[in-house]
């Protein structure tokens, strides 16, 4: 992979860069002056200057015709069309000197977007807020796409610059302040990569490098071909990158099942065994999760350490719309495939992991979709209530809070937050925040045109019901109105952020030194609401649960074993929106 390096690397005496161009005839380095670049048979351009120092900026002139920056540039500071900065890794001091990690089972997440997740927006300004995750109960913080986007504000899956953070949230050496800082507290950080599509501005390769696509589209434009050597080495080389340079704790691959031109074999595969490489150089605990519709659950190993070709756990999307339809009674697009039995489904998520596991999803066109996934272990699945597609989705970009009933999402949470998959919230959750999470991003001109055309085209309905209620995803207020609201913790919020402290404090307690080696067990639900489950755990213990998914008073189950160690005892009657869970032989 070293032999593939791209971009720009200190050298002893001076900086060497390198591009593989293979459409260009002539590339030169743009400096002070340029400096034309020596080209190899298979398209690579290269050259080495001496006398440059971390800071340098440049570009690469491709035939004498278009600047563009760096494609693995370190570093944007003024944006995607600017000069590439040359970043020194290594001159870094890093405090938490020895951090390794921590085990997959121990992992509760919460996912932010670092623009909105305090009012600056900024790398510096999440540390101030690491201590209200730690205090929390939360383990993991997962940021949304930071890979170098059009604009200053985006939610980052337009990202056209992979191995570069964007300024707009500060420098390469304040994302590592950031990691650091966590680290110190015992905090992972992952971080959300896209591997399936580059942005719709600022991306050049088509010009120099069309190899990189195939002729197939992914609903955010031309899709990646990972056939060819260069652009698989392109993607693994910047999976790496963030896990050495930056020492984030794991990734999670957006949207795998878009990924058109796996290769052979598979480019997930292989990125894989090298993160493992990396587990075993490093001696790091380092996970790797994917988005993935298709449900493959021959893609996950959550128990194998390193990573030999497998992936930790999966986003269980079956496990949100099951519980988003039951609690809100939706049933446009994807939601109608869980109209049949929403307990049930909820249950079948809870027993065996998907919910669909070769059914026929009439969503998709009638296509089967899934594989089994009961053998696998718990903690294989992410469970969620809320993410960022699944709110900034909506055309107001509404959460769940303001659709439905508080005592059925705090049921839902109490279950979400004590079954052994791995839990996560989504930024403010855990105090029930309502601030939106509308889609929103900063393209300019013709492309701004298009997008607003296009959220109107998809959201027709929604338009001729709410009109001009819905935000333009352009409006800089569209943006700063998803900022979260930190003061809500101490005012509405302060009921429902002791509950979620409470349930991850019996998490940490009674759960997490049980998962290892937990297995699913059986779950049913009936019409009048009874959920019940049972997993057996790592120690031999089983974990019991029982629920009322109503708003009535119901019959409990008929046996109730074990010790309680949440709800209480569990009586002959459940009231309603009731959770008890228990602890047994």
């Amino acid at each position: 992979m070293n032999e593939r390096r791209f971009g720009a690397t200190l050298t002893r005496d001076g900086v060497s860069f390198r591009i593989w161009a293979p459409a260009a005839r002539r590339v030169d380095v743009v400096l002070d002056r340029p400096v034309e670049m020596q080209r190899d048979e298979r398209g690579w351009f290269s050259a080495t200057v001496a006398g440059l120092k971390a800071g340098t900026t440049y570009k690469f002139r491709i035939d004498d015709e278009l600047d563009v920056p760096d494609p693995a540039s370190d570093f944007q500071p003024h944006d995607v069309a600017g000069p590439s900065e040359v970043i020194d890794h290594d001159s870094f001091v890093w405090r938490a000197t020895g951090w390794r990690g921590r085990p997959w089972h121990e992992t509760v997440l919460l996912e932010a977007h670092v623009g909105t997740f305090t009012p600056e927006g900024t790398f510096a300004a999440t540390i101030d807020k690491l201590d209200h995750l730690l205090e929390t109960g939360i383990t993991a913080l997962e940021l949304m796409p930071l890979a170098d986007f059009a604009g200053n504000r985006n939610w980052g899956y337009d990202g056209v610059l992979w191995y570069a953070p964007d300024s707009a949230y500060g420098r390469p050496e304040d994302l590592k302040r950031l990691i650091d800082a966590a680290h110190l507290r015992g905090l992972m950080v992952f971080l959300d990569v896209v591997y399936n599509h580059f942005g719709p501005e600022g991306n050049y390769l088509g010009r120099y490098a069309p190899q990189f696509f195939t002729e197939a589209q992914t609903p955010w434009g031309s899709a990646i071909d990972y056939r060819i050597e260069e652009v698989r080495a392109f993607a693994i080389g910047n999976a790496l990158h963030w896990l050495r340079d930056y020492r984030f704790d794991g990734l999670r691959l957006d949207a795998v099942h878009a990924v058109a031109e796996h290769g052979e074999p598979s480019v997930l595969h292989e990125l894989s065994l090298a993160v493992g490489n990396l587990v075993k150089e490093t001696g790091r605990h380092i996970h790797l999760v994917l988005e993935n519709d298709d449900n493959a659950s021959d893609l996950l190993d959550s128990r194998a350490n390193p990573p030999r070709g497998k992936y930790r756990a999966q986003w269980n999307d079956d496990y949100h719309h099951a519980w988003h339809v039951f609690l809100t009674g939706e049933s446009r697009g994807y939601y109608g495939d869980y109209q049949r039995s929403p307990r049930g489904d909820i249950a079948r998520a809870l027993g065996s992991g998907f919910v669909y596991q070769g059914e026929v999803s009439e969503h998709r066109g009638g296509r089967k979709r899934g594989l089994p996934s009961g053998d696998l272990a718990p903690t294989a699945f992410v469970d969620f209530l809320q993410n960022h597609d699944q709110i900034g989705n909506r055309p107001l970009g509404d959460r769940i809070e303001t659709i439905a009933d508080r005592k059925a999402i705090e049921a839902a949470l109490a279950i979400t937050l004590l079954a052994p998959s791995i839990p996560m919230l989504f930024m403010g959750e855990e105090w029930g925040a309502k601030t939106p999470f509308p889609f929103f991003c900063g393209f300019e001109g013709e492309l701004a045109r298009a997008v607003r055309e296009g959220r109107r085209r998809e959201f027709d309905w929604a338009y001729a019901r709410y009109g001009e209620e819905i935000p333009d995803p352009l409006d800089p207020a569209t943006f700063a109105a998803a900022k979260l609201d930190w003061d809500d913790r101490a005012g509405p919020g302060k009921d429902r952020l002791t509950l979620a402290r409470k349930l991850i404090l019996v998490r940490r307690q009674e759960i997490t030194p049980r998962l290892a080696g937990a297995s699913f067990g059986k779950a049913n639900a009936t019409e009048v609401g009874l959920l019940t489950a049972h997993w057996r755990m790592g120690d031999g213990k089983t974990l019991h649960l029982s629920a009322n998914l109503s708003g009535s008073e119901i019959t409990g189950p008929n046996e109730t074993v074990g010790t309680p160690i949440w709800g209480g005892e569990a009586g002959a009657s459940l009231p309603p929106w009731s959770v008890f869970w228990r602890l047994g032989g």
